[in-house]
């Protein structure tokens, strides 16, 4: 009997630490997709060469639509990424803690580099989420690129349905699917795995200047926002660095259908890779927009963890480490 209760608590305990994990990822994707969402719109038109904005840069780009289109235009897409986002970030973060745990069981503390398991941990989960999730990404992509007078789309839904039916179906939704893979890899394994061990260090070493006090956690302590913000930033910068070639291959793939010039770009990812360097270069090419990503990914990424473990926080789950 007491065997049966204790499973049942257990249980129990198991669904609300997965639930409350969903709900505090699911809120930190879109506080840290909103922060962004201007500088998300610009990187995609820049990315895959927009007549209009090809020749602009990042500021004079923002500028730019504030005057052709609106202000409200610097957040088109923006729609479909919350949708997108929730789901995402809930499962991936949710997939981190779950793989976290159970890795760190299996792996014990026999590793060659300290902390390896997150950076396992987390590109798994990002691999998770982004299988899932991948064609509303085509779609807020698809809806970001339209400028105004030049709509081809009219919602999520109207967009959804007019790539599965003129297209290709499912594969379509999922052009660009490869490299997003590739990508996430690294893209979510450095992030989590630097978030980590940041995190580690300031507990360890810095306790006075980045922690306080807290019984509830694991080591007795908890970051502080501003250590938080600056893990997290950290983390982002090294995480795109990595991956961010990757990320201009599948913006182009998701886009390529939209204009009969750029419809070269769907046949494939080292094709699109091989055209994209031959046509552009490393810096011009596979680099491109690589300045509005870190100005875009560091705050992300830092709001992203910090609204994660605040929120952690005020549903008393644990954010300690052992130190």
């Amino acid at each position: 009997m007491s065997t049966a209760v204790t499973a049942s608590e257990q249980s129990k305990k198991n669904v609300e630490f997965i639930v409350k994990n969903l709900c505090a990822g699911g809120v930190a994707g879109m506080c840290s997709k909103t922060t962004v969402a201007p500088l998300d719109r610009i990187k995609i038109l820049l990315q895959a060469h927009s007549i209009h904005y090809k020749h602009l840069g990042v500021f004079s780009g923002l500028k730019h639509i504030v005057k052709m289109e609106s202000f409200f235009a610097l957040y088109k897409g923006n729609g479909a990424q919350m949708v997108r986002i929730f789901p995402y970030a809930a499962t991936q973060f949710t997939a981190f803690e779950v793989y976290k745990k159970y890795l760190g069981k299996a792996l014990g503390t026999n590793l060659p580099i300290k902390h390896a398991d997150k950076f396992i941990a987390g590109a798994a989960a990002g691999v998770t989420a982004v299988t899932l999730t991948y064609p509303l990404d085509t779609i807020r992509a698809r809806l970001a690129f339209q400028v105004t007078g030049e709509h081809r789309y009219n919602g999520i839904a109207h967009t959804a349905i007019t790539i599965f039916r003129t297209e290709g179906g499912l594969r379509a939704l999922y052009r660009g699917f490869v490299p997003t893979l590739m990508g996430m890899v690294p893209y979510a394994g450095f992030s989590f795995y630097c978030f980590e061990m940041l995190k580690f260090v300031c507990m360890k070493y810095a306790p006075g200047v980045t922690c306080k006090k807290c019984d509830r956690n694991t080591g007795g302590l908890v970051l502080s926002v501003p250590a938080k913000l600056l893990c997290g930033g950290f983390a982002g910068a090294v995480a795109q660095s990595f991956s961010y070639p990757l990320d201009v291959t599948r913006r182009r793939m998701q886009l390529a259908m939209m204009n009969p010039e750029t419809a070269k770009f769907g046949m494939g990812m080292w094709k699109t890779l091989s055209i994209i360097y031959n046509e552009n270069g490393i810096i011009k090419g596979l680099y491109r927009g690589m300045s509005i990503n870190y100005l875009r990914a560091i705050p992300m990424v830092a709001v992203s963890f910090s609204t994660y473990e605040v929120m952690k926080q005020a549903l008393e789950l644990d954010t300690g480490m052992k130190i």
